[in-house]
């Protein structure tokens, strides 16, 4: 029993941190490899909170996931302009293509 309550109180505790991550593609002006370098090693500047981040060169996205209680997307992208990158969030119906 106390194996059954332990395992529900893991999972219940795994689904408040999963729903607390919110992932955002920013459409940005990276257009080299020296920028994706730029943006990888100066993540802390992005804010707190932020729990991953991608770069495509190629279409020129950046994703991050991050705590959404400790972040939001201004601040992202202020850190990212302090980069000398410019970004602006995605609509969703873009982000599908």
């Amino acid at each position: 029993m106390k194996k059954m309550l332990m395992m529900c109180l893991v999972l219940l505790l795994g689904v408040g941190t999963c729903m607390a991550a919110k992932p955002t593609v920013f459409k940005t002006d990276v257009d080299c490899e020296h920028c994706v370098t730029r943006i990888m090693n100066n993540v802390p500047v992005l804010g707190k909170g932020i729990k991953d981040v991608q770069v495509d060169l190629a279409t020129k996205q950046v994703t991050v996931v991050y705590d959404a209680s400790k972040n939001d997307v201004q601040t992202i992208v202020k850190g990212l302009a302090s980069l000398k990158v410019k970004a602006e969030p995605m609509p969703e119906a873009e982000k599908a293509e």
